[in-house]
């Protein structure tokens, strides 16, 4: 059977420009201008337009979720504005139209990392008291990715997690700890293969793949208020260490500072190593007519400390905006995102889906068999760190690992040049 190939940008990270990443945000609107701002057209009721990158799905996943909404709403129609498929043009975008509050965008989606900015400055709607969705049904880490200082500010449209892609053939269980994994090179080196690779090249994904082994080993960036650095600590720098010690003595090999998704991709797939952490896009490719690896690989949760390890969330989330006028309509089409219909739309688009249930319908995992596995990934996932200073803090993250991982700072000094970085974030 052929599989999707998902979309690397809406199911899994954003590959934020440099340019970007180097912004540093301005100061929130007035309080008072906005609390009025938050406090008007709750009761609106009407069209609404939702606003989204281009919809890249071969089921057209999102306008069929659409469809679906309009054929029962007459007078509640939703029109898709599809922006372009490149992150940083969506995301100035949205900015542009919230800082004209401008009415023309009721519903955005976000991916998970802007979700806090846009809350600080009061630019979404928070999802209480008469805004108040059910998140029972969903799974537990997207949820946080749409909360900023205790509040929920979106409902997480879709998600997605990484996972250890291993040679079954050479390995038949995966390994659940970076111990169990790292044991087993003797054996790549004996059949002339890496071992272990993840995205190591100086952007986005280098810090995914640091976060993910930080968090693996207790480690954190921000405090709860999102501006707090925390990195500065022993677990952290346990983490760190794997990473670095895997480099030194070739468990990752020298080659894999330059992967990003697809030179990673291409690595397993074509038989050059026998771990790989990527995102289920890579399934698609590794099971194909052309793979060296069709039929011989597995795929299972990250490795941790001593378990399952911490995954990076990717994602969109779905906001109202603060100036839409049409809230009410806006809600109740949140609350059809997230529900069991839509869910399964997005699902079969190979989006993986925030609602818990959808991971056990047989019929998806006959077609993704990859989703158990996905699901015990994003069941013990970590969202990017929630802050709304992400770029800055993203930023600080790479260069210090890259530093560590290219051996011009250790370890300790890596840990405090993160911790430094995310200080000034800010500012």
């Amino acid at each position: 059977m052929a599989f999707k190939k998902v979309p690397s940008l809406r199911a899994a990270l954003v590959l934020w420009p440099i340019a970007l990443l180097t912004v540093t945000f301005a100061t929130a609107c007035n309080t008072s201008d906005t609390d009025e701002q938050l406090g008007m057209n709750q009761d609106g009721r009407g069209p609404i337009t939702y606003v989204e990158g281009k919809d890249t799905t071969e089921t057209g996943a999102v306008e069929q979720v659409i469809d679906r909404w309009n054929a029962t709403h007459p007078d509640e129609q939703v029109t898709y504005k599809e922006q372009s498929n490149d992150a940083s043009a969506q995301y100035d975008d949205l900015v542009e139209h919230m800082r004209a509050k401008s009415t023309d965008y009721d519903v955005v989606a976000l991916d998970v990392p802007w979700t806090a900015e846009f809350a600080a400055k009061g630019w979404i709607q928070p999802l209480e008291d008469q805004f108040a969705i059910d998140t029972s049904p969903l799974l537990s880490p997207p949820v946080a990715s749409a909360t900023y200082n205790g509040t929920l500010y979106a409902a997480p449209r879709n998600t997605n997690g990484g996972l250890l892609f291993y040679r079954k053939d050479l390995v038949p269980n995966a390994p659940r700890t970076w111990a169990e994994m790292r044991a087993n090179c003797p054996l790549a080196r004996d059949n002339q293969i890496g071992c272990y690779a993840g995205q190591f090249a100086p952007y986005e994904g280098l810090t995914v793949n640091t976060a993910e082994v930080i968090n693996a080993f207790g480690g954190t960036f921000v405090g709860t208020d999102g501006r707090t650095p925390t990195v500065n600590s022993p677990e952290s720098r346990a983490g760190l260490e794997q990473l670095v010690d895997s480099f030194r003595v070739g468990d990752i090999p020298r080659e894999a500072i330059t992967f990003q998704e697809p030179t990673s991709g291409a690595a397993f797939t074509q038989g050059k190593l026998m771990f790989l952490r990527s995102w289920p896009s890579t399934y698609g490719d590794a099971s194909s007519e052309a793979s060296a690896v069709k039929d011989k690989f597995g795929v299972a949760p990250l490795p941790g400390d001593t378990g399952i390890g911490a995954s990076t969330l990717g994602g969109y989330n779905a906001a109202i905006s603060a100036y839409s006028e049409n809230k009410a309509t806006a809600l109740d089409f949140l609350k059809f995102l997230i529900g069991e219909e839509a869910q399964h739309i997005i699902a079969s688009g190979a989006l993986p889906s925030v609602r818990a249930s959808i991971y056990d319908d047989p019929a998806l995992i006959a077609k993704m068999p990859y989703l158990p596995a996905l699901k015990d990934s994003i069941a013990s996932a970590v969202p990017r760190p929630v802050t709304p200073f992400y770029p800055a803090v993203s930023k600080a993250i790479q260069d210090n690992a890259y530093a560590a991982l290219t051996g011009t700072k250790s370890v300790n000094d890596a840990i405090i040049g993160m911790q430094k970085g995310i200080e000034t974030a800010g500012s």
